[in-house]
């Protein structure tokens, strides 16, 4: 039935109609009616496509006829004003094996008193683009002993194994001998060449074309009667070709189902195990005792729960706004069943770091009005049919949302619209040195008041140590980001191996990981917040490099506080320690745990195959192979990927300052080079033409080359550098039967 429904379907959009065909909705019909309604369009439309081919087929073997007619009787009055001799010859009836029973009886005649002797000629329509390849052979195989005579048709003609418009060929071939006429024929059927008699007398050419355009006009006729009656069929299924689609949809759906079903041992009943969300057990317990009662069933419907040896799928309740980051998560992988998702905190993190790399509250603003756009017209579209990128753009809306309002934010924090600074929350703590200003960008500013409330102070705008200064600003911040956010992951570790409880892991991996990470990264964040707040001139790579390199020297004028040569000690020490309390500890213990738990069942219970106690797919506990080495390599494995993961992660946050110093020097680029640059002149084309490239640049360059490669970034510190510290995302998703979540591909 689904084949027979994509049938009608491929004929409605062959003849045009998809179009003006307004799908009507009607009470389903019975599965078993509309299996007979089918069969009866299906070979109704079957004979009229195969009448409809014949008609077409018989209509172009005459259009054929009739240009071979017209162009060949050129060639024969001009062929007889040479001929040596009066012997002519008619070709025999070489149809390419089509019969023309049509053909009237001068045709018949003239196929009939072919001469056999003298000079000869064929006549007939080729392809244009087989010309030149078959007139080639046919001098190879006569050789050379013929006459090519070409003339193009004039009008396209249509391909009935193709159904589409050629151009072709007419051609006349003249020869001589039995022997060259069999070869001509013989490469003529290999070409597809359609072969056609023409007579010599043009009295006789022109009662065949009267008799020829005749028989066009009258196929014309049926052909057009034909197509009316076809496409009056076809409106009558569009009417209910979408209804009745999704009827055997939903019917193969259900059989697809059932055939997962098993029989009891009883061959009475059927038995299906699936999975169920807890929260849903009873409105599942109650729909089928609804469809008990429904189908007058004689046998109750019982609903058991039941362990399973496989893990359970995952399934995660989520609304319009929290949707697509869950996709985001999911992208990388499926949660373990009950492990901690991510996706909680990638709500606000995910587009907070995207933020930190976009800052700009003027761009912000442009994609908040986008995505003000798309969410009030939200009913709107998630009725129409998108394309792929506004697809993934509509269901990112709320994710674009955040997105924006955070750049808005950072945007602020940075004292960016489109790279120029505003006095928004009140004056800049500095001032010039003198009335004129002159040394403002040699000898620099003076600090006179208190600092600016908020955000970055305008006044670093354009002054010599603009660029030093946010370096500094923005490298120390993404650092500070970079150390709480993998500190978050491996805290999210522990709750993950305390639900699971299990010790191990947070005795041997969760405490000795939050030890490394923080005795140095950790350590680094602190230098910067005391650094900031000190405003000490401490030189932090000195401090880091020789904490390893000489630990027990002075620091001198890097000193930030009381006691940090002892403490630097103290943590290097315990990063050292912190690596073989990852490695060693747990493949061992795990072994002791194993040799303990398994002591004295060398020998394994023997099972009688008869008994009916033990099942063979039970979810008994089963005795698993140990392999200590194996064991051993994954664990070193994975605590040297910590290690080295610590320290290249951490710089993998250095493309939070990178991508956001990129992105305020892209907009100050466009602002000063373009936008002031075509102001500074009194022409008003130049300032039209430098506010479109402005506006070009912003629009393409920045808001839409700049969120993809500040999104993409913030993927990758979320996926690599994040969700690595705790996300297995080994599990599959739970897809529950639904007829909602049937498409068309499911045909």
């Amino acid at each position: 039935m689904s084949r027979k429904l994509r049938f009608f379907k491929d004929q409605i959009v062959k003849a045009g109609l998809q179009s003006s065909i307004h799908p009507v909705v009607e009470p389903d019909v019975e599965l078993e009616e509309l299996e007979i309604l089918l069969a009866e369009h299906e070979n109704e439309l079957i004979e009229m496509n195969s009448n409809s081919e014949k008609l077409r087929q018989t209509y172009n073997e005459l259009l054929e006829f009739k240009i071979v007619l017209l162009k060949a009787g050129s060639f024969l009055v001009s062929g007889n004003n040479y001929a040596v001799a009066e012997e002519r010859e008619l070709t025999e009836n070489v149809h390419s094996n089509h019969s023309y029973d049509e053909a009237s009886s001068l045709i018949e005649q003239e196929m009939r008193t072919a001469d056999q002797s003298g000079l000869r000629f064929i006549s007939g329509i080729i392809c244009k683009s087989k010309a030149l390849r078959f007139e080639r052979m046919l001098f190879r195989a006569t050789r050379g002993n013929m006459l090519f005579n070409q003339a193009p048709a004039g009008e396209e003609i249509m391909d009935p194994l193709s159904a589409e418009k050629v151009e072709k060929t007419v051609f006349v071939v003249f020869f001589s001998g039995e022997q060259a006429r069999t070869k001509i024929l013989k490469i003529c059927e290999a070409f597809g060449a359609n072969c056609y008699p023409v007579p010599d007398d043009f009295s006789k050419q022109r009662k065949i074309i009267r008799e020829v355009l005749s028989r066009l006009s009258e196929l014309e006729v049926t052909l057009d009667a034909s197509i009316r009656h076809q496409n009056k069929v076809l409106t009558s299924i569009g009417y209910h070709l979408t209804q009745w689609m999704s009827m055997v949809r939903r019917e193969k759906a259900v059989f697809d189902t059932l055939n997962m079903l098993n029989f009891d041992v009883t061959k009475k009943c059927l038995v299906g195990e699936g999975w169920c969300p807890i929260f849903a057990q009873p409105k599942v317990q109650e729909a089928l005792q609804r469809a008990t009662v429904d189908s007058n069933s004689q046998v109750g419907i019982i609903f058991h729960v039941m362990d399973a040896v496989e893990s359970p799928p995952t399934f995660f309740r989520t609304n319009h706004f929290t949707n697509a980051y869950q996709e985001i998560v999911d992208a990388y992988g499926v949660a373990r069943y009950q492990e901690a998702n991510p996706a909680v905190y990638t709500v606000i993190t995910f587009p907070f770091l995207f933020a930190v790399m976009f800052g700009d509250w003027g761009h912000g603003i442009c994609l908040l009005l986008g995505a003000l756009v798309l969410i009030a017209r939200e009913s709107r579209l998630s009725a129409q049919k998108l394309g792929s990128f506004m697809e993934m753009l509509f269901g990112g809306r709320y994710v674009l949302l955040l997105m924006s309002l955070f750049s808005i934010y950072c945007g602020l924090i940075y004292n960016e619209f489109f790279s120029v600074p505003f006095y928004i929350f009140g004056g800049s703590a500095y001032k010039c040195r003198d009335a004129t200003c002159s040394g403002a960008h040699s000898v620099g500013l003076i600090k006179f008041r208190d600092p600016y409330p908020f955000g970055l102070d305008p006044s670093w705008r354009g002054s010599r140590s603009e660029l030093p200064f946010l370096n500094s600003l923005k490298m120390k911040m993404s650092i500070l980001l970079g150390v709480a956010q993998m500190n978050l992951g491996i805290i999210l570790s522990y709750f993950n191996a305390r639900f699971f409880h299990n010790s191990l892991d947070i005795r041997y991996q969760f405490v000795p990981q939050i030890i490394f990470l923080n005795s140095l990264f950790g350590y680094l964040s602190l230098l910067i917040i005391i650094k900031w707040c000190t405003g000490s001139q401490a030189d932090l790579y000195h401090v880091m490099i020789y904490m390893f390199l000489s630990p027990t020297d002075d620091l001198g004028d890097n000193e930030l506080f009381w006691g940090q040569r002892p403490l630097q000690i103290v943590l290097l020490l315990l990063a050292l320690v912190a690596v073989p309390w990852m490695l060693f500890p747990k493949p061992f213990i795990l072994k002791k745990l194993h040799s303990e738990r398994f002591q004295g069942r060398n020998y394994g219970m023997l099972i009688s195959e008869s008994d009916p106690d033990v099942e063979p797919d039970s979810a008994r506990e089963h005795h698993e192979e140990f392999n200590f080495s194996e064991v051993f390599v994954h664990q070193m494995i994975h605590s040297i990927e910590f290690v080295l993961g610590a320290v290249s992660n951490t710089a993998s946050y250095l493309r939070l300052w990178a991508l956001s110093l990129a992105h305020s020097e892209l907009s100050t680029v466009f602002y000063e080079k373009v936008l002031q640059l075509s102001w500074r002149y009194d022409n008003i084309a130049i300032r039209l033409i430098g506010l479109a490239v402005f506006a070009f640049a912003t629009a393409f360059i920045l808001l839409m080359m700049e969120t993809l490669s500040a999104f993409l970034h913030a993927l990758r510190l979320h996926w690599v550098e994040f969700q690595n510290k705790f996300y297995h995302g080994d599990g599959y998703k739970f897809k529950p039967f639904s007829f909602a979540l049937i498409t068309d591909d499911d045909d």
